[in-house]
């Protein structure tokens, strides 16, 4: 993957895909040997990126997408511009239901998340279509202080 076209050049799709594909190497996976990377880029204009980490207590595995969204956090940022996710998988691998509600914490409706496979991005979709009518932070809005 060679360039961002046809994707918009402020979405960095081209060093996200990157930036995903390298840390996806380092994913833990020795049960399911399904390997994830997720890169981030945050509103600051910085790349966090995240793998999956397997654990033999299932339960307490991590995803990429955890991995990336803590990297981001810890980094002070707290805003998710675009993702980037990779799998291996033969068919489009999107977050599972766990990570939509996590990335939806720091996304907005309209944040672009690409679903990559190897050989680059295989589907692009929103927030809004991966997790309709979700709920979020704004929800709390009233009830928390």
């Amino acid at each position: 993957m060679s360039e961002n076209w046809p994707y918009p050049p402020e979405h960095r799709v081209a060093e996200l895909f990157a930036a995903a594909k390298r840390v996806q190497e380092q994913a833990y996976a020795p049960y399911s040997h399904f390997l994830v990377g997720a890169a981030i880029l945050s509103s600051s204009g910085r790349i966090h990126v995240g793998c999956n980490v397997e654990n033999a207590a299932y339960p307490v595995g991590t995803c990429a997408e955890a991995g990336a969204i803590a990297a981001m956090c810890a980094a002070g940022d707290r805003d998710i511009a675009v993702l980037v996710t990779i799998c291996d998988s033969v068919d489009v691998g999107t977050c599972c239901g766990g990570c939509r509600q996590r990335v939806r914490e720091f996304a907005r409706p309209s944040t672009p998340i690409y679903a990559c496979g190897p050989d680059g991005v295989r589907a692009t979709f929103t927030m809004e279509s991966l997790l309709p009518t979700s709920f979020g932070p704004e929800n709390l809005s009233g009830f928390v202080s």
